[in-house]
């Protein structure tokens, strides 16, 4: 967020300077008020940049075998522009390196959910995907896994058959 902050200012100082240059080449015909405006326009032009990019950038930098399920828009009051178009600023990404399969449960995936949001830190969350049922139990507090490959304690979440986060976990299930 400082490396954004500091870009995005040095952007701005660096617009200024354009616009007082071509002031100084047409010998000062300018408006005054275009220099604060050329600035604040790139400064804003940037940070607008910046925060549609970053799903993007974002997906990109993610390791390999971790996979993006889906991902949550915003539209807001003060980003009048979120109106034309929605701002990508979550996602729900499944860590398939970390997938795990009990022998006596072979319709069951163990795997770690990952949870992005701009400007929060990422969390992960260990869960169980129940492929053949449908659902999903996060493994918490007082969840034990059984010698037959049950969860005991766990809370299912029934899913929709189509959920992206159960689809990538369960991917090559039969």
């Amino acid at each position: 967020m400082l490396l954004e902050f500091i870009a995005a200012v040095t952007l701005g100082l660096g617009a200024a300077g354009v616009v007082m240059a071509v002031n100084v080449v047409l010998r000062r015909r300018l408006p005054t008020w275009l220099v604060p405006a050329a600035a604040g326009a790139a400064m804003l032009g940037f940070m607008v940049h910046m925060e549609y990019a970053w799903a993007e950038r974002t997906a990109e930098q993610l390791p390999a075998g971790v996979i993006v399920a889906t991902t949550g828009t915003s539209v807001s009051w003060f980003r009048p522009w979120t109106w034309v178009k929605p701002l990508e600023l979550r996602m729900l990404a499944v860590d398939t390196r970390r997938s795990r399969r009990h022998q006596a449960a072979p319709g069951q995936v163990m795997t770690t959910v990952v949870l992005l949001e701009r400007w929060m830190p990422v969390r992960e969350i260990p869960v169980v995907f129940d492929c053949l049922g449908a659902r999903r139990a996060d493994l918490q507090a007082g969840v034990e896994m059984t010698i037959d490959g049950q969860l005991a304690g766990a809370n299912w979440r029934q899913l929709e058959a189509t959920d992206a986060a159960l689809r990538v976990a369960c991917a090559g299930e039969t």
